[in-house]
């Protein structure tokens, strides 16, 4: 490694690039050995966690905005994060262990573009829009269109996520998430589920918005699944037509932690726990 840089603003960091314009920027480091496997030694680094303006949760209107270098752990603090956005909460108290939540930011779980990535499914289910930065502008896009398949985004040189932004989802009673991995902890998804829906007083499902994770080469949503189940009861029957759907709609691989087929059994099959108890979250 030749320089590590540890700006403190946004200005800053326009300055260490023009000193270091092939530096690698990284918030938060969990995925940073990862990525130099098999190089000799380090690329000059710009850290950006302790640039404030990457930081904090804000409300604006309907939106809520999670800055892009919050830790997981942060995140999962937040009063507004757990009030509002259960789904996210719940995939964020599942991903790592204590001290990877504790070093791990939002941010990075974002670029880093993993189909296995935990905070992805419930983004994707909120229909995250990202807030990017460069030194001279401003760009907002869906988080759909930013990951473009695994460990590739649209992300330019010398731009960096500044917010993640989401629409509180108002009217969705009940959010789910669940991945299933080869262990209980510290885990990296076989599969996973993000689910909300709009539930009125007879159990009739008015609205839904699934998302799966490691079946295919990006998170994976189903529109013809969703609208599927609006009108029908959330039931065994509704849920054992939808997983059927599903099956024919998720494209998983085969690799070394778990089948093809394996995948997209379960992918459908998680769709049956939104039936148990343990894990409504009707107000």
């Amino acid at each position: 490694m030749n320089h590590l840089a540890l700006p403190q603003s946004l200005a800053d960091v326009w300055t260490e690039l023009k000193q270091m314009p092939r530096a690698m920027i990284y918030n938060g480091g969990t995925d940073v050995l990862a990525a130099q496997k098999g190089q000799t030694g380090f690329p000059d680094l710009i850290c950006l966690e302790r640039v404030g303006e990457l930081q904090g949760v804000i409300q604006k209107g309907d939106r809520i905005g999670l800055g892009a270098g919050c830790t997981h752990a942060r995140l999962l603090a937040e009063p507004l994060v757990n009030d509002k956005l259960p789904v996210l909460v719940q995939a964020l108290s599942v991903l790592g262990s204590p001290p990877i939540r504790n070093m791990g930011t939002l941010g990075g779980n974002i670029c880093t573009a993993s189909p296995a990535g935990d905070t992805l499914p419930p983004l994707y289910a909120l229909d995250a829009e990202l807030e990017l930065v460069r030194e001279k502008g401003i760009r907002h896009i869906p988080l759909a269109e930013f990951i473009t398949g695994p460990g590739a985004t649209t992300l330019g040189r010398g731009e960096i996520l500044k917010t993640v932004w989401v629409k509180e989802p108002k009217g969705y009673n009940l959010q789910y998430y669940e991945k299933v991995g080869q262990r209980n902890a510290l885990a990296i998804s076989l599969v996973s589920l993000a689910a909300m829906l709009n539930l009125d007083s007879q159990g009739i499902i008015r609205a839904a918005r699934l998302a799966w994770g490691s079946v295919g080469p990006t998170i994976q949503t189903a529109p013809a699944v969703e609208e599927a189940l609006v009108g029908h009861r959330l039931d065994r029957k509704t849920l054992d037509e939808a997983a059927f759907l599903v099956s024919s709609t998720v494209k998983p691989i085969t690799d070394l932690r778990a089948g093809a087929e394996y995948r997209r059994v379960v992918a459908g099959r998680l769709l049956l726990r939104l039936l148990e108890p343990r894990f409504d979250q009707r107000s």
